[in-house]
């Protein structure tokens, strides 16, 4: 009866028993090994603070690089050069990623979107010459809904290094509305037709309170400028309310809104 050694050392095909054992229980570790690790990620990822979707790509990465690794040591228990293997890895991978560049900016753009948190979806942002409401971030692009009803898909890469206007955030906007006013009218007079106008309008918040200033000294006229608060969802009701109101406010105070015009004066010819 052949003993333990002899047992291990009998050929099946290119391989000995002893070599196919050793393989077999390197898998094992190996899968062991990248379950523990897994395992572990989960649970640092878990207490994190980033993005649930970015803590599922970052989980998904690790576990893509851990079975690489793992396909690695077993390929090279079966006696396999894996130099090669690795070589052909890397070219592949340069290969693949200057293929892939500007989808491989994208998804590093998402992911600084996911984990910075400049704008949630529903919020209503301006990026890149574009303003609208987010409807949608992936890896790879953010969706916006534009006030006019069009949907924008801005890549993320260009996204994430330009400038964000997120209106939002805060909770709150303020309104600004400017007008014009005769330079026979009276100060008080026409901010006191202002003050009426913002009294009329709804949906103005009362904190912070809002505000009449002259603010410039025209040809023909004198501008001024109305600040108010609403809450970020009702800025244009207010911003177009307001309009509204002022023209009836001024009417009502009989205070003139003025407009350009051009006076001719026809000289009469003697000769």
């Amino acid at each position: 009866m052949p003993n333990m050694t002899e047992l291990l050392n009998t050929s099946l095909g290119s391989m000995t028993l002893g070599r196919i054992v050793s393989v077999v229980i390197t898998l094992i570790i190996c899968l062991i090994v990248v379950k523990a690790v897994l395992k572990l990620t989960g649970r640092l990822l878990s207490r994190s603070k980033l993005d649930a979707r970015v803590q599922k790509y970052v989980h998904a990465g690790i576990k893509l690089v851990l079975y690489v690794i793992a396909t690695l040591v077993v390929v090279d228990s079966l006696g396999v050069p894996i130099t090669s293997l690795v070589a052909l890895l890397s070219v592949g991978s340069l290969g693949i990623t200057l293929a892939a560049e500007d989808i491989l900016g994208n998804v590093a753009g998402g992911l600084v979107i996911l984990s910075s948190h400049p704008f949630s979806i529903g919020d209503f942002i301006e990026a890149s010459g574009v303003s609208g409401t987010v409807q949608e971030i992936t890896l790879n692009h953010t969706k916006l809904l534009t006030p006019d009803g069009l949907l924008v898909m801005l890549p993320n890469k260009e996204l994430s290094g330009s400038k964000v206007i997120n209106y939002t955030v805060l909770g709150r906007r303020r309104v600004t509305q400017k007008v014009t006013a005769s330079y026979n009218a009276p100060t008080e007079a026409v901010k006191d037709a202002c003050r009426q106008a913002l009294s009329m309008t709804a949906k103005v918040l009362e904190d912070p309170a809002s505000a009449v200033y002259l603010s410039n000294y025209g040809a023909s006229s004198i501008e001024y400028t109305i600040f108010c608060w609403c809450n970020a969802a009702d800025y244009w009701d207010v911003y177009f309310c307001l309009g509204e109101n002022l023209r009836t406010a001024f009417a009502q105070k009989g205070v003139e809104m003025t407009y350009d015009h051009l006076n001719v004066h026809i000289l009469e010819n003697k000769g």
